[in-house]
């Protein structure tokens, strides 16, 4: 059920959790799903998205833009996505740097997340029977694929692009499937999770300082079409996706959290903080120009970061940690809900 008022507290709670979720978003093998699965609004979330059908364009159409807003739990969306939007371009950055610079221990944080959220789905989910047990296993196995694909080469073309927001926005709405590990697979995580979101946050502080040559200079009309390209794929992604969730959880519920189950713990291979990963934010990344001018990223590495024990031992603590906030927050969540 959609709430109809919210307190200024809730509203900034909510914020909050927007930049929570965007944070996690922009983290390869790690699903913003999760983080509103265990806030407590997922159903919300998916609710207002599915919103967006003919009754809502029609009121777009008549310029009905307060019947439209109301349809559409706007105040709800618009608070999550102005969380969204912050975090991308602060503190993803912040996680951007810890992930350079204190690799194993974030992955072992997101591993004990992601390994809470499990624990949390699966004490709340009744009865196993063989149906669910096949759909979960089918989850676990899609899951545990996805982690030894090697990445493709980038693409820039703008229809691939668009495709690839249509993917990556599956970690919102799917909980344990990373979009963004999905964009990496295609080969345009750099490209469009971090020099797009740069060169945009860029050209901002630009238009802000009156800079309107470097603003729109040919280097940033490039990536402002690569990003509002990814955007469109990504809003058209989560609407239709939405509908189709809605639809699976209100018929099929039990198979439908089978299946998400499956799909966060077979994730867990994805964040293993001490396997041999696909790429390293920041480092070991060169970029090449094309004969066209444009600047493409090439392949990722594979590498096997050095551990020592003292290390291992603080990597155990964050996995500990973050499966307790994980709980903790589930917990703070339903007793407010009850």
């Amino acid at each position: 059920m959609i709430p109809q008022t919210r307190t200024i507290q809730d509203r900034i709670l909510l914020v909050i959790k927007g930049l929570v979720m965007g944070a996690a978003n922009k983290v390869p093998g790690v699903s913003g799903g999760i983080v509103a699965i265990v806030a407590g609004f997922y159903e919300e979330f998916i609710g207002s998205l599915k919103k967006f059908d003919t009754k809502a364009f029609q009121h777009l159409k008549k310029l009905q833009f307060s019947k439209f807003f109301n349809h559409v739990n706007g105040g709800f969306l618009g608070l999550l996505f102005l969380g969204m939007i912050i975090s991308y371009f602060s503190i993803s950055r912040l996680l951007d740097l810890a992930l350079i610079h204190y690799e194993i221990q974030v992955w072992g944080l997101f591993f004990g997340m992601i390994l809470g959220s499990a624990y949390i789905l699966l004490k709340d989910f009744g009865k196993w029977n063989r149906s669910t047990v096949a759909f979960a296993v089918m989850g676990l196995v899609t899951g545990l694929t996805l982690s030894f694909i090697e990445p493709a080469k980038g693409n820039d073309h703008l229809l691939f692009v668009f495709v690839c927001g249509v993917i990556g926005v599956t970690g919102m709405t799917l909980p344990g499937l990373s979009g963004s590990f999905l964009v990496l697979l295609l080969g345009n995580y750099v490209l469009l999770l971090v020099d797009s979101v740069n060169a945009l946050f860029e050209t901002i502080t630009s238009l802000l300082r009156g800079d309107f040559d470097s603003a729109f200079s040919s280097k940033q009309v490039y990536y402002l079409k690569i990003i509002t390209s990814f955007s469109l794929g990504s809003l058209t992604g989560l609407i239709s996706l939405s509908h189709l969730l809605h639809y699976l959880l209100k018929n099929f519920k039990n198979n439908t959290n089978a299946i998400l189950i499956g799909f966060i713990s077979g994730s867990l291979g994805v964040v293993w903080p001490w396997k041999e990963t696909l790429y390293r934010l920041g480092v070991n990344q060169e970029v090449l120009l094309n004969s066209g001018g444009k600047p493409v990223v090439s392949n990722y590495v594979r590498y096997l970061p050095e551990i020592e024990n003292s290390t291992t031992w603080w990597t155990i603590l964050c996995i500990i940690v973050g499966a307790i906030i994980v709980v903790v927050l589930e917990y703070y969540g339903h007793k407010k809900r009850t």
